[in-house]
Order: C-alpha cells, then sequence, then structure tokens
C-alpha cells in the first residue's frame, strides 16, 4: 500500500470500509435530505445548508472519497517537499492552528469527520484543521522553521507564483458594472479544486465559491455571496513571514466572506489577527454600488485601493511598495519571471480592451497566452496569463524548473448580472482548453517519477455556468 495512505489513518481511500463505519441516524438522514451533489463539466456541484455540524456532515459524506484523496495527495507533496510525514505536520501545527479556530469553523470541521464516518471513511478533527490550513503552514510556516535544521539547505515548497485575475467597473466594462475573472495556478499535483460549493448557513450570508473537497474555505480563492460581494485572490510571490499567533488566513477568509455584508466589512475581518500565511492580493468588487478594491495583505504591511472606475490586477507581484521591497524578494521589472511578465500583459489588455470587457471577452483573456518577455503569442508558455509549465523548458526563466508539471488548471468569470442571479460561469482545466494527460507526461519526463500515483489526467472540458440552488 502507497505509504502515504497509512501515514493519513485514512482506512477507506480504496473504497474499503472503515472500521466502526456507521450508517447515518434518523437525525443525520434529515441533514443529508437538504444537501445533494452533482458532476458537471469536470466539477463536482455541492449544496449543504444548516448549523455548522449539519453542513459539515453533509459535505463529509457526500465527498467522503474525494477528501480523502485530495489530503492523500497533500501528504505525498507535502513528504516529497519537505522529507516529513504528514503525522508531523500535524503535530507540529496543531499548537498554534488548532487554538485559533473558532467555534462555528471547527464545528464545521467536526461535522465533516463525522459524515466522512458515516461513509465509511475514516479521518481525525486534527487532521481536517491541517489540511485546511495546508496552504499556510506548507508555504510560509514551513519555509521559516526549515532554516532552523540548517540554514544552508535548499528550503523546497510548491510554488508561491500562482494565479492571474482582473476586476474592472466603470469606464472599462461594456454596461459599467463590475466584471471578474481569476485562473488559478500551481503545481499539477495538487490541481484538485474542482469543486463548486454552494453554502447556505444557519447564520450570515449564502456562499457560492470554488473550493476543494473538505474545505470550509475557498483557496483558490473565487466566490460571490448573496450580500452582493465577490472576490478572488493571486498569491503574492516569493513572500518571506509568518506568525504563529495570528488567525489561520483560510479562518479569517471564511469569517469575512459569510460574514460580511460589505467590503469595509470583509477587509475589516481579514486584517484583524492577520498570520501573514498566505499572503495574498485580494481583487473585491461589490456589485450593489459598483465599487471594486484591491487589499493587499503582508504580514507587517497592508495595501489597500478602491474606486468607482477603474481596474485591479493580480498576477503574484505586490503593487504596494512597503510589501514589494520589504516583504517579498521579487524584481518588479524582470520580465523573464512570470508574474512581472503577467502584469505586463493585463496592463496591455486593459489598455486594449478598455469600455469593452464583459464577461464572454474576459473569458478570452483568461486563455490568453502571449508571453511578454519573447513577444511570442499562441505557444505554451509558464510566463502567459494561462500558463504551460509543463510544455516550457523555462531556459530563459531563472525562477522555473524546466517543463515543472505546474499552470493554469481552471478559469472563472462573474459579471454584476450574474452575481445577483447568484451565478458565476468556470472551466476546469486549462482556460484554452487544453487537455492534460499525467501518463504521457510522466513517460516523457522521468525526472517527475515520484509523481506516479499522485499527478493526475484532465480532459478538456467546456465553459460551464453554476448557479446557488441548480438541481442536476
Amino acid at each position: 500500500m502507497n505509504k502515504f495512505l497509512t501515514a493519513l489513518g485514512i482506512l477507506a481511500l480504496a473504497g474499503l470500509p472503515a472500521a466502526g463505519g456507521a450508517a447515518p441516524t434518523p437525525a443525520q438522514q434529515k441533514w443529508l435530505a437538504k444537501a445533494h451533489r452533482h458532476d458537471k463539466a469536470g466539477w463536482i456541484y455541492l449544496h449543504v445548508e444548516g448549523a455548522p455540524r449539519e453542513r459539515g456532515f453533509q459535505h463529509g459524506y457526500l465527498l467522503a472519497r474525494e477528501i480523502a484523496e485530495t489530503i492523500r495527495v497533500t501528504a505525498a507533496q507535502w513528504e516529497h517537499d519537505s522529507s516529513f510525514d504528514w503525522a508531523w505536520l500535524v503535530a507540529n501545527t496543531k499548537g498554534f492552528i488548532n487554538p485559533a479556530v473558532d467555534a462555528e469553523d471547527r464545528a464545521e470541521m467536526q461535522g465533516i469527520v463525522e459524515g466522512m464516518a458515516a461513509a465509511g471513511v475514516a479521518t481525525t478533527l486534527d487532521d481536517i484543521i491541517a489540511y485546511n490550513a495546508s496552504i499556510e503552514t506548507t508555504g510560509y510556516w514551513w519555509p521559516e522553521v526549515a532554516r532552523k535544521f540548517d540554514g544552508s539547505a535548499t528550503i523546497v515548497t510548491t510554488p508561491r507564483e500562482s494565479c492571474s485575475s482582473f476586476i474592472a467597473t466603470g469606464r472599462m466594462t461594456a454596461d459599467g458594472g463590475v466584471v471578474l475573472a481569476h485562473n488559478t495556478m500551481g503545481d499539477f499535483t495538487l490541481a484538485t479544486a474542482n469543486v463548486i460549493l454552494d453554502l447556505v448557513p444557519a447564520h450570515g450570508h449564502r456562499i457560492l465559491m470554488q473550493t476543494q473537497a473538505g474545505w470550509i474555505h475557498s483557496g483558490t480563492d473565487f466566490f460571490i455571496t448573496d450580500a452582493g460581494l465577490v472576490g478572488s485572490e493571486t498569491t503574492i510571490g516569493n513572500f518571506k513571514g509568518f506568525s504563529e499567533k495570528g488567525i489561520p488566513e483560510f479562518i479569517r477568509m471564511r469569517r469575512a466572506t459569510q460574514d460580511a455584508a460589505s467590503l469595509d466589512e470583509w477587509c475589516a475581518i481579514m486584517k484583524k489577527g492577520n498570520n501573514g500565511g498566505y499572503a495574498n492580493a485580494w481583487l473585491l468588487g461589490d456589485v450593489n454600488t459598483r465599487e471594486i478594491a484591491r487589499l493587499e495583505l503582508g504580514l507587517k504591511y497592508t495595501g489597500f485601493e478602491r474606486t468607482q472606475d477603474g481596474f485591479y490586477l493580480g498576477s503574484n507581484i505586490a503593487e504596494n511598495l512597503k510589501i514589494l521591497r520589504l516583504e517579498t524578494e521579487t524584481h518588479d521589472t524582470d520580465i523573464r519571471l512570470s508574474p512581472v511578465a503577467r502584469r505586463v500583459r493585463w496592463k496591455q489588455l486593459m489598455k486594449e480592451y478598455a469600455g469593452r470587457i464583459d464577461a464572454g471577452l474576459a473569458q478570452t483573456l483568461e486563455a490568453d497566452c502571449y508571453d511578454a518577455c519573447t513577444g511570442i503569442d499562441g505557444q505554451p508558455n509558464g510566463r502567459a496569463l494561462n500558463a504551460h509549465g509543463e510544455a516550457d523548458a523555462s531556459l530563459t526563466n531563472p525562477a522555473r524548473i524546466p517543463f515543472n508539471p505546474g499552470g493554469t488548471f481552471d478559469a472563472k468569470v462573474v459579471d454584476t448580472a450574474m452575481a445577483r442571479r447568484m451565478s458565476f460561469s468556470a472551466r476546469w482545466g486549462s482556460a484554452d482548453g487544453t487537455a492534460f494527460d499525467a501518463a504521457r507526461f510522466l513517460a516523457a519526463h522521468p525526472q517527475f517519477d515520484w509523481m506516479e500515483g499522485v499527478l493526475k489526467s484532465r480532459p478538456a472540458e467546456p465553459w460551464a455556468l453554476f448557479t446557488a440552488g441548480e438541481k442536476n
């Protein structure tokens, strides 16, 4: 059996029954009657509702196998990058992560554990919390800790240059309303965020967001709420800093998205207790006021801008100079770097299409393959808005591993009209529709043989519209 299966204490990844698994109780069956899932264009659509433990149970029961598999993959990536197993990560982070989890989110995650158990898949609350915190612990806490083992050691982490996004309003858009577009970029081993979650909490705002099985936050991030708020993030690349005394980012993101009724409230929740984990530039919009904002959260410094007439970009480079100069190591004029090349390209496109941006055009822009460094268009590369690291020899990019299997693995778009209907459009897989064949890739690039059994294929999928409350 794969060593990562036993490391998690998860007993049913291959469909084996978990010890002590029990069928849902009558009360739990009533909870499940209010939830549903269906598959659509490569995505899993999941509807959950009710009190925290109730909706967590629905989530855990309906996505049990997917949650277990995604934790297995996350653990495999972590062990490859760090040399430590999943149990070590859980044991060494729960002391500062778990106490910072609020009661509602803890109850929802406990419900996930109980739902998985009822579906015959055993795990623990510690595992689910660690899994939800994995972006910030593996990518932000771990580099700080690793230096204590050997200050000269090479620290391997999953790439922090991930995601391209823009938000526009006023004179920039065809109807003067808000348009938001985002695609997620990262290692293809971790390309598992193919869940559209329709969450109706007993208290707070309804959320429709992209996430992955078992997460109570988005992670990618792309969301809309019934308060009229829309949002995405792009990671601030080459960021340094983390505080164990703060509130985990995944908790702040979930609380802001569920609880906030305005941009000001959303930003206030995100800033309170900021731990520096998963440092992002957040692109936000209020479709009721047609106002947009960009919130950049470092650890020590914060940037904030807002307008009702213009645009904001995200390409993994900080726009706030304090964050850029004092909390990152990015050279903002080195166009060989993906964040710099993508920022240049976004500015070109915003200038070219000013006044014409709508949801359809946003889909096209998300699939753009122009390399702003070389000037080559239409050839798969790792610097484009729609990145294809797996096809890029990276001979001119000092920050990239040649043929690294990573890049864009989704695209999402929402405009004012969609947001008011609680809808958005999404495409699973490359934004340009290119399929990825894992077996063929590994045969051609044997240096990545550790990914056998972890790297997954993705067929070409069409754009699809998702709406809160939809049925199969």
